[in-house]
């Protein structure tokens, strides 16, 4: 390799990791006006806020359980304004007894995952496909790489809660289940991929579309 394609190189990849990741903030807050946009954020007058946009209460209590015994509360900047522009958001997980987050990943951030309550078998798989799992307890974390698929399951006799925090104010999130067959992908792809029949296929398809 030339010295000047070396040089290129590290000037594309300093440019894509700074692109890759939440700016950093040029003030010590951006409240987002009553009038908020994902693409045009102008922030309220720093005289106009107050300690009450920098706290969130709509986490107390577990959200609305899926039929599988799954809840879930995500919390961006699109609930909590005092997020913005901080790189950071949240999210509140609940799990019945049995019940799992199904494999998942989000593509614009590393999650941390604090266990507030119960048994959780835990774990992500790398670009190997080596599975890197255990289960954790009440008081422990573990992390997910960014990008990398990971999972969830309550092993427990009781309910149990996690704390997931993201490096990414809007860290962004793709279920493969649903990915994959809830999606417009040619049929005759997953047929080929995953070496199902038609009746197959159309089962999963039912369970995963989005209902419109």
């Amino acid at each position: 390799m030339s010295l000047n394609m070396s040089i290129w190189l590290v000037i594309f990849l300093h440019i894509y990791s700074v692109l890759a990741s939440d700016s950093d903030p040029v003030q010590d807050f951006c409240i987002p006006r009553s009038e908020f946009s994902s693409i045009f954020v102008s922030c309220k007058n720093s005289s106009l806020v107050t300690v009450e946009d920098f706290v969130f209460s709509g986490i107390k209590s577990p959200g609305e359980f899926s039929k599988s015994g799954f809840s879930s509360i995500p919390v961006s900047v699109s609930v909590f304004p005092g997020l913005n522009t901080l790189g950071m958001s949240f999210v509140r997980a609940d799990f019945e007894p049995g019940s799992i987050n199904v494999p998942h990943y989000h593509p614009r951030a590393t999650e941390t995952a604090f266990v507030l309550e119960g048994k959780i078998y835990s774990g992500f798989v790398d670009s190997r496909n080596r599975v890197f799992a255990k289960v954790i307890e009440k008081g422990e974390v573990m992390v997910f790489p960014k990008g990398l698929i990971h999972f969830q399951m309550n092993i427990g006799d009781s309910r149990a809660t996690i704390l997931g925090s993201f490096n990414s104010q809007n860290p962004g999130l793709l279920k493969i289940p649903s990915a994959v067959f809830g999606s417009e992908i040619e049929e005759e792809v997953l047929i080929k991929a995953f070496g199902l029949n038609n009746k197959e296929l159309a089962k999963l398809k039912k369970k995963f579309l989005p209902i419109s």
